[in-house]
């Protein structure tokens, strides 16, 4: 029998090895679910193989924890309540090699729901059995690839997948400020109940927004990281009948990283009356003419909108559908290099600031959904298009990420706006933009010009004035959508922009935000809106008085 110094000596030496063929952080054993994730990993480096399937030369698992709570509140009631937990995984298994891979069809990865405890084996189980899942897929995947491009010819080849790094980032945990919700369903309760104050209003409601994300990345390229962000939103949202039977809508909301950056009571119900106000302004506002085409200011809140719908789909570099030849896949695929705008405007994406001249941005991350480091990318350059926002699928000319891969829990990762920032190199203050508004118009002998203050989804207007040339006063107008407002009039129209910039967020799957100052088009068209009219309600809305009292 050996001595007792011997065996610990060979335990210590066991223990040892044990250490280097596993190197986990202490971060890492801390936390159940990424012990679970690296260890499956190594498991799938080792043993996923199977005949007469190559072995995978990439493994990924993401594990997006979200927290949610959600709550709504519709003259004056509450009508929704909930919070929600749950972790999100998807796996990504890539046959081949970087230059060309499974990552095709089928092969994109798999999605599956694991456990929200610290069971280890319970959760490792899940990670198998959706590893082996992404593993066949990515086998039938590549065969039905290499067949169809058996039938292309494509012009200039570019790898399916751009080499990562190693590395660890292991970030604090990040969780709901608060679990007393009591104070937030007063406040949508007293916020939507100012519908008493207007009968003719058919809807009020009051919501908020809470997330909690804590994202888990590993890989076999020897990447460990565990990031987490908050993001916290209010909101109210109306709507009326105009006497002609126009459906008529406003919304606000207002976006955070925590609670304390949501605006106050008192702010929120002042918000609420004055949406409340242009509704009954839109109530009684006359029609658009049927046509208008003459310059037309956006505010900086309506230009952000503008910037949101125009130009940022148009600078993400997105590999094009397997066999075809442009470079990504929007309008401006085939403008790098060219001017896509005036040339006093620049853009510029920078995912790595939080604040903006004093002002909070939500797009700030420390890693991208693929684990890359973000940067700041400008991608227009006194109006020519420099750049795109990319990841780790290249596109011609672009052969590695700038850290724009992002997306929602359940999805593929793919180019993405995190801060997108528009200015000009020829900043002019607003009264100035306003005055050459009016100057244009009377050049032209138009009684007026088009003023719009706020802009909904699909560059609906809102908000939209006739700013008279006699005299420059105001008239607010409903019924206008735009004729020719699109990329092709940004780059030939637009002829002056602010200095004062504004930021619109966006919370819904990937949070980023929208930096603009105003935008001043010398001819746009606008005209009467098509859309049907809805009839009105046949009779009037209940007294708002108690029943009992009456008997």
């Amino acid at each position: 029998m050996r001595p007792a110094i011997f065996r610990s000596f060979a335990f210590l030496v066991a223990i040892f090895i044990v250490a280097l063929r596993l190197p986990v952080s202490a971060a890492s054993l801390d936390d159940p679910l990424l012990r679970a994730m690296q260890e499956e990993l190594d498991r799938s480096k080792a043993k996923l193989k199977m005949d007469p399937v190559a072995a995978p030369y990439y493994v990924e698992y993401r594990v997006t924890d979200l927290d949610v709570y959600d709550a709504s509140a519709r003259f004056g009631a509450l009508i929704a309540e909930q919070r929600a937990r749950s972790r999100y995984l998807r796996v990504v298994v890539r046959i081949g090699d970087y230059k060309q891979d499974s990552y095709y069809g089928t092969g994109e990865g798999t999605v599956d729901i694991v456990p929200v405890d610290g069971d280890v084996y319970a959760i490792r189980h899940r990670l198998w059995l959706a590893t082996d899942r992404a593993y066949k897929a990515a086998g039938e995947a590549l065969a039905a690839k290499q067949s169809a491009l058996k039938q292309m010819t494509i012009d200039q080849p570019v790898d399916d997948f751009t080499p990562g790094r190693s590395g660890e980032l292991i970030e604090p945990l990040v969780h709901l400020s608060s679990s007393d919700f009591a104070p937030w369903l007063n406040l949508l309760e007293e916020s939507s109940n100012l519908y008493r104050t207007d009968p003719l209003v058919q809807n009020l409601e009051s919501s908020v927004h809470f997330v909690a994300q804590n994202t888990y990345l590993v890989n076999s390229e020897g990447l460990t990281a565990r990031t987490g962000t908050t993001n916290y939103a209010i909101g109210v949202a109306g709507a009326t009948q105009a006497p002609d039977g126009q459906w008529l809508q406003r919304s606000h909301q207002d976006d955070a990283v925590d609670p304390t950056g949501l605006p106050a009571r008192d702010q929120f119900l002042k918000t609420t009356t004055r949406m409340l106000e242009t509704l009954k302004l839109l109530r009684d506002a006359p029609l658009t003419d049927e046509e208008y085409r003459g310059p037309i200011l956006f505010s900086n809140d309506a230009a952000c909108t503008v910037v949101n719908e125009l130009i940022q789909p148009n600078l993400l570099g997105k590999k094009p559908r397997l066999g075809e030849n442009g470079r990504t896949t929007g309008f401006w695929s085939s403008s790098y290099k060219e001017r896509v705008l005036p040339a006093f405007i620049n853009v510029v994406d920078d995912p790595t600031i939080s604040t903006l001249a004093g002002r909070p941005v939500i797009g700030h991350y420390s890693l991208d959904d693929e684990g890359v480091k973000p940067q700041r990318v400008s991608l227009v350059e006194n109006g020519k298009l420099v750049s795109y926002l990319t990841g780790r699928q290249p596109i011609r000319d672009f052969p590695a990420s700038n850290g724009h891969a992002r997306g929602p829990a359940t999805a593929s990762p793919s180019a993405a706006p995190a801060n997108l920032i528009l200015t000009s190199s020829q900043p002019q203050l607003d009264s100035a933009l306003k005055s050459k508004l009016i100057d244009l118009a009377k050049q032209r002998g138009l009684p007026y010009a088009l003023y719009v203050e706020t802009m909904g989804p699909r560059l609906d207007p809102r908000l939209i004035y006739r700013v008279y040339t006699s005299d420059g006063h105001q008239e607010l107008i409903r019924g206008a959508v735009f004729g020719d407002l699109d990329v092709r009039s940004l780059r030939s129209e637009l002829i002056a922009a602010g200095a004062v910039p504004d930021i619109e967020d966006h919370i819904e799957s990937i949070p980023y935000s929208i930096v603009s100052p105003a935008l001043l088009f010398d001819e746009l068209q606008v005209k009467r809106t098509p859309a049907t009219k809805q009839a009105l309600p046949e009779y009037p809305a209940p007294a708002l008085t108690d029943v009992a009292q009456q008997k």
